[in-house]
Order: C-alpha cells, then structure tokens, then sequence
C-alpha cells in the first residue's frame, strides 16, 4: 500500500508540474519576440512586375463558407478548352510573392492560371490572421481545383499543380488524393517534415529548439482558451526567434515579398510542422510528378527529397540544382528552373 500511494503522489506531483507549466506559457507574459520586418523600402520584384496585372482576373471561391482569393490568368486563344496550371505558394507566402512571373509566362504558352491565397492570409478571409494549418491548407487546394473544373474555358481532365517550398508538399499530397491530375510541378518541395526539423535542431542547438517549442505550446494552448494567437516570425536572421532562421532566409524573403507581407505567423505550426510528411504519400501518385531539387537547401535536406524521388517511381522526375533553397527564385536560376518546368508541362499537360 505505501508503494502504491508513493506511486500516486508522484503521479500528482507530475500532474500538478504540468498544469503550472501550461498556466505559465498560457497566461504569463515574458513571451514577446521581437518583429523582424521585411520590407526595406526598395520595390520587390513582385511589385515590379505589378503593372502587368491587366493580364490577369480578380476571382473566388468559397472552403466552408470562408472566402479565398485567387487570380485567373486565360490565354489569348479560347477556341478550345484549355488546360490548366493551379499554383499556391509556400510558408506563409500569398501569391503577390512573385507567383505573377511564372503565370504570365504560362499564359504565354497557352495554359490558363489560378493563384490563389490561402485562408488566413493575404486576401482571402478566415480567422486568426497568418494561421498556417495544414489540414485547412490540403482544402484550399481541393476546393481551387474544383473551381478551375468548373470553369467553362478549362479541361476539367488538364489539370496541374504547381507548388513550391511547404506548398511543394502539398501538391503531392494533393496527388494522391486525386486520380484525375494530369501532372504535378514541385520545386524546391518540402516533403518531410521531421527530417526537416532534425535538420533544423543540428543547426540551432537544442536549447534554441526547445524555446522554439515553448513558443509553439503558448500559441497552442492559448487557442483551446479562445485567446489571442501568439505570433512569431515567419523568417528571421540567425540566431533569431523565427520559423526560419537560417542563414539565407532572412534574405530570401526580403527580396521576393511586397511591401505589405506580414513577417509572422501562429507559432503553433512549429507543433504540427514535425509531423507533416508528404515523401508518405507519395507511393500514392498516379500522374507525372517533376521535382526540382535544390541540392544547397539549408531548409529541406537532400536526402528527403531523393526519397520522394524513389517513392514516386516511374511518375517521378528529378532535376537536380547546384543551389540553396531561394536561389530558384530569382536570376539565371529562376528562368532555367521556369524553362525545365515549361518543357515537363508540354509533355504531360
């Protein structure tokens, strides 16, 4: 008997740690993180390619009554229905990051385009703001491919995904929920979500990974209370509190946003981020898929990637680039990237 009330006292003391641990990083202040605006006053390459909006079409839809925002870009020749690229964007990315030069290049080559915002960011509704959660994300894509299917000028049987970085992951997850893709494009594809955070913590040291938890839990656990979101920022320079933090992220982000991106997010993704791995869907992909890999990534470890490559058997196809992770994005780079997709997509699509 006493070994057994020793056991349920320390089974009380445990519990009652636990309850003033999650009090502490619930309710007490001290967990404030200091922003790191993006925005230096010089226009973005989004902004500077801004005045060829007149291309493109103010469109919406609807994910369980909540708004999203897209834009449609159709080709010149309608004569016929035409085929179909969806594209949304990365970590916290909205699609004034540059997703504009890659559609008009599309339209250009005769596909029509839907980019398109995820709920809680940019243009579209939904609330707590900047709220990365994946399950809601995997639905905004499935409800913008049924938009485009809807479409009287698009071929419901001619449609792509195109993702890049955390949406790299989604479009394959997509895929293999959806037999009727005609094929996919996933550049620098985040597909692995542990090894990514294994990576990480390698980097940063544990101590730095535990605060970053901390942060994760406060935001976590003030949701289940109905309170505010606790925010951090979604890239940062090193050493920082950020999702991103490594070396080139601070930058990378820099040179692609407008001026009105929000540099943070709810920090309870640095929860559930671990736990999303595309690289398992991928056996399930039954359309071509392209991987553009990044072999400098700081961000999503090579060794991931080529698994995805070796899970998607022969619906896969891997170029390999001798390049960090936002390198893709801009420069020689970004139109060798551009040129290798157009080539797949003329093939497949």
């Amino acid at each position: 008997m006493k070994i057994l009330k020793r056991i349920l006292q320390g089974i009380g003391v445990l519990i009652g740690i636990i309850i003033v641990y999650c009090a502490i990083i619930t309710f007490l202040p001290g967990f404030e993180v200091t922003q790191q605006p993006l925005s230096d006053g010089k226009q973005s390459v989004a902004q500077a390619e801004a005045d060829l909006s007149s291309f493109r079409k103010d469109v919406s839809f609807t994910v369980e009554g909540t708004t999203i925002s897209a834009w449609l870009f159709l080709p010149e020749d309608l004569s016929a229905k035409v085929p179909c690229i969806v594209m949304g964007h990365g970590f916290g990315g909205t699609k004034d990051m540059g997703l504009e030069r890659y559609a008009l290049l599309y339209r250009d080559a005769g596909y029509a385009v839907l980019a398109f915002d995820y709920r809680h960011f940019g243009q579209s509704g939904g609330e707590p703001r900047q709220l990365i959660w994946i399950p809601y994300q995997l639905e905004d894509w499935k409800a913008a491919i049924r938009y485009v299917r809807g479409l009287e000028e698009i071929d419901p049987e001619k449609i792509a995904l195109w993702g890049t970085s955390f949406s790299g992951g989604h479009v394959i997850v997509t895929a293999a929920q959806d037999n009727r893709l005609a094929c996919v494009v996933a550049q620098c594809p985040g597909v692995d979500g542990h090894a990514s955070g294994e990576m990480f913590v390698k980097r940063v040291g544990i101590g730095h990974g535990l605060r970053l938890l901390m942060h994760g839990q406060r935001d976590l656990m003030r949701s289940l209370f109905g309170l505010s979101p606790h925010k951090i920022p979604i890239a940062g320079k090193p050493g920082t509190i950020a999702c991103l933090n490594t070396p080139d992220a601070y930058d990378g982000y820099r040179k692609t946003v407008p001026d009105t991106f929000i540099n943070e997010v709810c920090a309870r993704i640095l929860i559930r981020g671990g736990k999303y791995r595309p690289v398992k869907h991928a056996s399930k992909v039954r359309c071509p898929v392209l991987l553009q890999i990044c072999e400098e990534d700081t961000i999503i470890p090579l060794s991931a990637a080529q698994e995805t490559v070796k899970e998607l058997g022969k619906y896969g196809e891997a170029i390999y680039y001798p390049i960090g992770h936002f390198d893709i994005y801009r420069g020689g780079h970004f139109e060798e990237a551009l040129n290798d997709q157009l080539a797949f997509l003329k093939r497949h699509l």
